[in-house]
């Protein structure tokens, strides 16, 4: 198999990884101020929810990270069209994740209020904010940007050539809008999974509503899309994630939260998959007229690909392996009566 294609390939489980992953924490961090009840104990059920994620939320950003790596490394043409292109979008987004990542580390170091809420602040605007942008980012690459074709020499190469406002277009902000729907549903299946009590209830009912706005957000995302750059494999696997989102719904409503889990895990990753689809052979789709960024013309050379292939075929596996054992060493249900009582500080101490 060409080496482009490969690596092409394992940047679709990449980001299939990261999304499938981080898409719950997301939702979970949505939902702090959506199931904290109006008790007494509502610091103890949003406690009880981070503490869902505590183990897992910065492995998950490792997909990210490599993903990015692996397109610089793999593609530069790819990685420098996209910064150039959504500069300030994608410093948004690092902005945001920097924030909410500080509002997970730091919010239990104190116990006043107004810090925790504050950090609070972060956790949730971030969770709703990074997949927002994420969803507008990947959208764009597969529904087109503005690109133009220069040539220096005897070498033809394609820059984006637009401004951040050409990349507001309502197909990318419906993009944006479906994914952040969907990892709210996705992270009220996780926390249906993983909590007992009230809180698990109420996620459940939850997940029911997110699911079905996100079924008719992803219908329409997809047939805008279909529409456009949809092939017949596309179309297939866009259209056996919808099953799977059905099929989530269903489960949920049994009771079933581990299939309701599993069902909308599918439904993210056939997703990003139907966007790769819609992408290849291109890095990045043009807009209308525009020329499109090839993956040919966006990779590294030969020896770059199969030296990084080597170094994939020996790390990936680690990698794997490790998220699985971490997943199943943290596997069992949260209660609010399981979390230990805050130290109180001493008078006088900030």
């Amino acid at each position: 198999m060409d080496l482009v294609l490969i690596w092409f390939i394992l940047l679709a489980v990449l980001w299939t990884g990261y999304l499938v992953t981080e898409g719950f924490d997301f939702g979970v961090g949505m939902l702090l101020p959506v199931l904290e009840g109006d008790g007494d104990d509502r610091n103890d059920r949003r406690r009880t929810m981070l503490t869902t994620i505590g183990p897992h939320w910065d492995g998950n950003e490792v997909w990210l990270l490599t993903a990015g790596g692996a397109t610089f490394a793999a593609f530069p043409h790819w990685y420098a069209t996209m910064f150039s292109g959504m500069y300030l979008a994608l410093l948004l987004l690092l902005v945001t994740l920097i924030l909410r990542n500080m509002g997970l580390e730091y919010r239990h170091k104190r116990s006043d209020r107004q810090w925790v809420q504050r950090w609070d602040l972060t956790i949730v605007a971030g969770s709703y904010l990074a997949p927002f942008l994420v969803g507008v980012a990947l959208t764009n690459l597969v529904a087109g940007m503005p690109m133009t074709e220069h040539t220096m020499g005897s070498t033809r190469y394609t820059e984006f050539d637009g401004s951040l406002l050409s990349l507001l277009t309502p197909t990318a902000l419906l993009g944006g809008l479906t994914l952040t729907v969907l990892c709210m549903a996705h992270g009220a299946h996780f926390l249906a999974l993983k909590t007992d009590g009230p809180i698990r209830a109420e996620a459940r009912a939850v997940a029911t509503r997110a699911g079905l706005v996100s079924v008719v957000l992803a219908v329409a995302l997809i047939a805008v899309l279909g529409l456009q750059r949809g092939t017949t494999a596309s179309w297939v696997v866009a259209g056996v994630a919808a099953v799977a989102l059905l099929a989530a719904l269903a489960a949920n409503a049994k009771g079933a939260e581990g299939w309701a889990f599993t069902g909308t895990s599918v439904t993210i990753g056939l997703t990003v998959v139907s966007y790769f689809l819609m992408l290849f052979p291109n890095a990045i789709n043009g807009r209308d007229a525009s020329p499109d960024l090839t993956l040919k013309a966006a990779a590294s050379s030969p020896l770059t690909l199969e030296i990084m292939t080597w170094a994939a075929v020996v790390f990936t596996p680690i990698m794997l392996g490790y998220t699985v054992w971490s997943y199943w060493i943290f596997r069992r249900r949260l209660s609010v009566e399981h979390l230990p009582r805050p130290a109180e500080q001493p008078t006088g101490v900030h």
